[in-house]
């Protein structure tokens, strides 16, 4: 297995759509293919299932239900987008993945970390990002970035609290995946974000790019 799946994480806001941009420049500079795509989405199915998530017409919407949508929207994903690309080798950039589930709905919502793993597990199979980037902001400048840059979706439109529970979720995932899970200080230049995001792609490349973990299908 020659791919390479690299995840961006954090508060909406926090700049993930820029530093996937400079990472995707980088990686593509020096000899990679790379596929850039994002969650809930990345196949027209899950860009439908995302639009119906997203939409703040939605506001009845169980927890569970959202919760379960995320993980269908993700399954689709991985078994059309993802794993074919990793397969092929290639390295695939996904904003977001399986950890925003576990601190948007497992803690969130209240719906439990175990739980929203054992839902997405079915849904990724062996799929599971090398590295993922912690874009860490305080919400609260997050949320007031996007509201001047666009009209915010359901889940961006949740009480400042909401979005402070996601916030420690986050930190309380690093802590748990330290070795995959990497801090980068997103209150800094972009330039800077993108050399931190760098110094530790870096290492992982250094280790090498075989990865022998299985991407098979559902055992």
């Amino acid at each position: 297995m020659a791919g390479l799946f690299i995840t961006l994480e954090g508060s909406d806001g926090s700049g993930k759509t820029t530093q996937i941009y400079l990472l995707e420049q980088y990686l593509t500079q020096i000899g990679y293919e790379v596929i850039v795509t994002r969650e809930p989405g990345g196949t027209c199915i899950s860009e439908k299932i995302r639009s119906i998530i997203l939409d703040v017409d939605n506001r009845e919407m169980a927890d569970v239900t959202e919760a379960l949508l995320y993980a269908a929207s993700r399954a689709q994903h991985v078994e059309q987008l993802v794993k074919p690309a990793l397969l092929s080798g290639k390295v695939v950039i996904s904003d977001r993945f399986v950890d925003s589930s576990v601190v948007y709905q497992g803690i969130g919502r209240g719906l439990g970390i175990d739980q929203i793993e054992e839902i997405n597990a079915y849904a990724i199979g062996k799929v599971k990002p090398d590295i993922t980037f912690l874009m860490d902001l305080d919400p609260a400048v997050g949320i007031e970035r996007k509201t001047n840059q666009t009209s915010l979706d359901r889940l961006e439109k949740e009480k400042l609290e909401f979005h402070y529970s996601v916030y420690e979720g986050y930190k309380k995932l690093q802590i748990r995946h330290p070795e995959r899970i990497k801090r980068v200080d997103a209150t800094k230049s972009k330039e800077e974000v993108h050399r931190q995001i760098l110094g530790y792609l870096h290492i992982l490349l250094q280790r090498g790019n075989e990865h022998e973990a299985s991407y098979g299908d559902h055992s």
